[in-house]
Order: structure tokens, then C-alpha cells, then sequence
């Protein structure tokens, strides 16, 4: 009876094509053969083109619109007679980039009074570099020159009187413009001084003194420099307004003494008054 011979060596397994040799291709799925473009192409994102929820046309067209030069017609008839789809299922598929934010669609007048449609292709939406609203060719115009100071911001709010007189406007103007005695850094502008008047006079009317007033203004001043005085002095009359005086009623006014009765010298009525003499009616003359 024959007997296997263990010590023979085994037999030798065949390559798996596509897992063992290196440079076997695979049995299915897209295979690229790229050549690097250094001329004529556009950078697309795999978002846009590996959009689950946007149809092939869609994505076809938003890649279109992102490839061409600015100001090209990019409208539903000039695009029905680039591609071979219809008007209608273009103007569905423009839809569906302007729901998933890569259009931007608005219609404008022009200085003719035609009402045009504002195309802005966005290949990353969320990242809005201008608005719908403005062309391009403006954009240029709106950049900050570096040799302008960039706009000031507000004052803050300074409290308000409940009643307001010329008279008592100009004794909050006097106070502000001898703050500079005090300290020269607090030195302000006409348009300054208009804004905080009215919060000087809030003070005023609660029973403050001007000499008060500019005490709490300029005292405990910080040593380092004040950029802004305004808005300091602006901060100082909102934060330690002082509380409203207390409420005093009038002083009751003494009643008339009460006269004694006289007698009158002209009619013998009797009368009250502080000494003797004529009654009210004997005091007019009578015409003859």
C-alpha cells in the first residue's frame, strides 16, 4: 500500500491577480490616466462634483459657469442654446445651485430702468466675498485706503434730562468747555460737547451745582493718555449719575388773618377790615 511522503514539498499555489503582483490592474472600477494641466482648466471642488443631492445637469452646468470668463450670459436662454437640455429642465437645475447656495441670483434696475438678473457663481458656499448687489468692476472702490482714517465709532449714550431749556443747554455747555481748565487732555469739539450736553443737564437738574458737576468729571482721572475724552466724559455721566433729589412737598401757605368788623362811616353797614373807615361800596364813586 502506498504511504504519502510528508517530507515532499508542497506544490506550489498560483498569484491572485490584483492582490499579489504589484502591478496588476483591478477587476473593476475607474482607473485614472491624468496628465497635469498647466494651461487652460479650472480648479472645481469635490463638493460640488461629488454632490449627493444635486443631479448630474446641476452639477454639470455649476461646473460650466465656475470654467467661464466674468461677465459672461450665464441666463436659462443663453445656456438652452449651449447645451442640448431644454429651457425647462435648465431653469430646474439652476434652481437646485441656488438652493445649495452655489448661485446667487437677484434682479436689478439699471440706470435705464431695465431690470436685469445678477448672476454670482459661489464654488464654496457659505463664503460670500460680495454681496449679490455689487459688480465687480465696484469692488475696487470699496476697499479701505490705507492713507483715510477708518470712520470713528459712536459715542456712547449719555442719560437725558426730562426737561430741556436753551438756558439750561448753555450752563451744560459752559461746564464742558471749562473742563480743559482742569486738564488739557480734556479738551472737546463742538459735536462733542452738543452730544454730551444733554447728560450734563441730567445732572443739573438733580439739584448738582456746575462747580459739582465739573468735580465729578475731572477728578480721579486715569495717568495715562485719553484717546478718546468724549467718550470717557460720556461713560462718567451714564455710570455715577447721581440719584434723583428727594421729593419735597410745597410749604402750606398761612392762612388771611380774619379782620374785625367795622362800621361803615358812609352807609352804617358793617364790614370786616383792619381799621375803621368806608365799606367796599362807599370806597367806589358814584356818578352823580
Amino acid at each position: 500500500m502506498d504511504t504519502e511522503n510528508p517530507s515532499a514539498p508542497p506544490r506550489a499555489q498560483s498569484r491572485i491577480p490584483g492582490k499579489n503582483h504589484p502591478h496588476a490592474r483591478p477587476q473593476s472600477g475607474v482607473v485614472h490616466d491624468n496628465a497635469r494641466h498647466t494651461e487652460n482648466f479650472t480648479v472645481i471642488g469635490n463638493d460640488l462634483i461629488q454632490h449627493r443631492e444635486l443631479s448630474g445637469l446641476a452639477i454639470g452646468l455649476a461646473c460650466y459657469i465656475q470654467s467661464v470668463r466674468q461677465g459672461t450670459a450665464v441666463d436659462i436662454k443663453t445656456l438652452a442654446d449651449r447645451f442640448p437640455e431644454g429651457p425647462t429642465r435648465i431653469a430646474a437645475a439652476l434652481r437646485e445651485l441656488e438652493t445649495h447656495g452655489y448661485l446667487r441670483r437677484t434682479r436689478e434696475r439699471t440706470p435705464t430702468g431695465r431690470i436685469v438678473t445678477r448672476t454670482v457663481s459661489c464654488n464654496r458656499p457659505g463664503h460670500r466675498r460680495n454681496t449679490p448687489s455689487e459688480p465687480s468692476d465696484r469692488r475696487p472702490a470699496r476697499r479701505p485706503d490705507p492713507d483715510k482714517p477708518p470712520p470713528r465709532k459712536r459715542l456712547p449714550a449719555v442719560p437725558q434730562p426730562s426737561y430741556t431749556s436753551p438756558a439750561v443747554l448753555q450752563a451744560a455747555v459752559d461746564v464742558l468747555a471749562g473742563l480743559r481748565r482742569r486738564d488739557p487732555r480734556l479738551l472737546l469739539s463742538a459735536t462733542d460737547a452738543e452730544h454730551l450736553a444733554p447728560g450734563v443737564a441730567a445732572w443739573l437738574e438733580r439739584d448738582l451745582t456746575p462747580t459739582a458737576v465739573r468735580h465729578a468729571l475731572t477728578e480721579n482721572l486715569p495717568a495715562e493718555p485719553l484717546i478718546r475724552p468724549a467718550a470717557f466724559l460720556a461713560h462718567r455721566l451714564a455710570a455715577q449719575l447721581p440719584p434723583p433729589p428727594p421729593f419735597r412737598p410745597p410749604a402750606p401757605s398761612a392762612p388771611e388773618p380774619r379782620h374785625p368788623f367795622q362800621t361803615c362811616d358812609g352807609c352804617d353797614r358793617p364790614f370786616r377790615a383792619p381799621a375803621p373807615g368806608r365799606c367796599r361800596d362807599c370806597r367806589v364813586p358814584t356818578p352823580a
